[in-house]
């Protein structure tokens, strides 16, 4: 029986160095044994053909956003109804995993019946196919140690839970800024475990520019990403991997130890997770986050400006 099943959105494959990028996350997937499933959602172009090759399952069928993005809802409800693996895992499509990770689940459901694993990337910029040759995790380790970056903890680019974590998301864009910072406030207000494996998975984000979404920009400043802050609910639930409340450092599953900066972060959480009122925890990060929130209102304002300018086709069409 399939142990997890790791589901994820590809881009269109018509992008010779999109193609690549995506290709060489699919093989480390399939590279983890066959414990673990591997499913694109989606039929994108050159999807089908792109599963054919690296021997990965394709579930055609998505819902999309009105610019033709499909939905984050959409795909964890694909994945759960078309597999009947223990574990379910979200990849984003340009991911690298390597042999701790497999392990990091065991170890983690070993020790907690629902939990939200979660991880922070290394940032790393490779050119030419990942040839998985004899050798090749300790050669891409030893490039992670000499070029590599770590990622701020804002984004977050893999979830993993069991099946009785039927999480209930709302149609958000994938590929778009908001969603992932979403499932960490969902899983802290369901009282769900947020496991910060960090220290204990090498997960690696191949470097990439926009070509992708309209002038290049990044998709921090797409109008899809205003959409999933909004479905989520606001700004102020916006969290981050700084929110996990667990950590697995590779040998042990224990809650996180909290200093004076976190104690005060988790302060400024309670109005939102224990009291659960959107005003007050609206009020609460005004007031822990001043500065944050008056240059998040003036964004807000340019943007609704440019959209006034425009018309409702700002940036419309299928960028995904």
């Amino acid at each position: 029986m399939t142990l997890l099943t790791l589901f994820t959105a590809v881009k269109p494959f018509t992008d010779p160095e999109i193609a690549r990028l995506q290709r060489n996350a699919l093989r480390t997937w399939k590279a983890l044994g066959s414990e673990v499933e591997v499913v694109i959602i989606g039929e994108e172009d050159g999807a089908r053909e792109a599963a054919r090759q690296e021997w990965v399952r394709l579930l055609p069928d998505v819902e999309r956003t009105a610019s033709g993005t499909p939905t984050i809802r959409s795909l964890f409800d694909r994945a759960r109804a078309a597999s009947e693996s223990p574990f379910l895992g979200y990849v984003n499509a340009d991911i690298l995993l390597l042999d701790d990770f497999l392990p990091a689940v065991r170890q983690v459901s070993a020790s907690l019946p629902i939990f939200v694993l979660v991880s922070q990337r290394w940032d790393l910029r490779l050119d030419g196919n990942l040839e998985l040759a004899s050798g090749w995790i300790g050669r891409l380790r030893g490039r992670i140690a000499a070029e590599a970056r770590r990622h701020p903890p804002a984004g977050s680019d893999v979830f993993v839970f069991p099946r009785p974590c039927d999480i209930e998301v709302p149609p958000f864009a994938v590929g778009r800024a908001g969603w992932d910072n979403w499932m960490i406030y969902e899983a802290r207000r369901r009282r769900w475990p947020v496991v910060d494996a960090s220290r204990a998975i090498t997960l690696i984000h191949q470097d990439h520019d926009y070509r992708h979404l309209p002038g290049g920009r990044s998709h921090h400043r797409h109008p899809e990403t205003e959409e999933n802050v909004r479905l989520a609910g606001g700004r102020h639930v916006i969290l981050t991997l700084a929110d996990a409340d667990w950590t697995f450092d590779g040998a042990m599953v224990r809650p996180k130890a909290r200093s004076e900066r976190s104690l005060l972060r988790e302060a400024e959480l309670v109005p939102l997770l224990r009291l659960r009122s959107p005003s007050l925890a609206a009020a609460a990060q005004a007031f822990f986050h001043p500065m944050r929130t008056a240059r998040a209102m003036l964004g807000w304002l340019d943007w609704k400006a440019r959209r006034l300018r425009s018309g409702p086709g700002l940036d419309e069409g299928r960028t995904r």
